[in-house]
């Protein structure tokens, strides 16, 4: 019989999960099938439902969805425990069981490169969904402090507080004075939506150097601004791509317990672009 699997949130129209796990099912030969299913905010509780009456074997979870899920979950992984969001859910007889691979998929990329975070500064902008996943991985991996970067001071200061919590060193710094000092930091994390469709720089980028490992979460261009000018300053690039495909292929062995083809998704994904 085949297993179907989903990913749910809005918009979903955008999102490369069905390609990806559609080729690694068609690669791997498994009798499976992967859909985007739309879920306006405020629908979820009626949307889950819908998903359990057709017995979906696992689903992923994106905007605006991630922290709401939790509240119908029968049970959860340590990620998803001090992230307090979960993007990928199993269902195994209607009982419900979240995970959260944007933690070690965002984790992955840093590890390929035998990045070593222990003990590193990082400047993290942006204070979106995105950001306590990424926060969470650098308190994972024992990194010393975490600057938030942020448009506004109170929605960093709760990243602030959760980084201390998780016993990091924190701070907030405004955009402006992140760009004048990055020079001290090792890591820089564009967490934001901006460099989206090739569109501006989050930061000024003048004062990155070539001890700096600048890492874009935005995949779509591969090359935002920051990328393309940070690597004329001779940083280390990470790519947005990478960490998109390292937590689905997280999320495709977590359902199937195979190996992930790596190979087979990165070709569908860089396909996409």
């Amino acid at each position: 019989m085949t297993k179907t699997y989903a990913v749910i949130g809005d918009p979903i129209d955008h999102s490369f999960s069905p390609a990806l796990h559609n080729a690694a099912f068609l690669f791997l030969g498994l009798d499976c099938t992967y859909i985007a299913y739309r879920i306006p905010k405020g629908e979820l509780e009626y949307g889950v439902e819908a998903l359990k009456k057709i017995n979906i074997a696992g689903f992923n979870v994106t905007i605006p969805h991630k922290v709401d899920m939790m509240k119908f979950l029968d049970d959860v992984d340590n990620e998803c425990k001090v992230v307090g969001a979960t993007n990928t859910v199993v269902n195994e007889n209607d009982c419900l069981k979240g995970y959260n691979t944007d933690v070690d998929g965002f984790l992955d990329p840093i590890k390929k490169r035998n990045i070593d975070s222990k003990g590193s500064d990082v400047l993290l902008i942006g204070a979106g969904g995105a950001a306590r996943a990424i926060i969470a991985g650098f308190g994972k991996e024992k990194a010393r402090r975490i600057t938030i970067a942020n448009r506004t001071r109170e929605r960093a200061e709760e990243l602030v507080k959760f980084a201390q919590d998780i016993g990091l060193e924190s701070d907030y710094l405004d955009l402006q004075s992140a760009g004048e000092v990055v020079n001290r930091y090792r890591f820089i994390v564009n967490a934001t939506s901006v460099g989206l469709k090739g569109i501006g720089c989050p930061i000024s980028t003048r004062n990155i150097g070539k001890e700096s490992i600048v890492y874009d979460i935005v995949y779509l261009p591969v090359e935002t601004p920051l990328i393309d000018q940070s690597k004329n300053q001779g940083a280390t690039i990470i790519y947005g791509w990478e960490m998109l495909l390292a937590q689905a292929m997280k999320s495709f062995e977590i359902w199937t317990g195979k190996p992930a083809p790596y190979q087979a998704m990165k070709l569908t994904l860089l396909g996409r672009f």
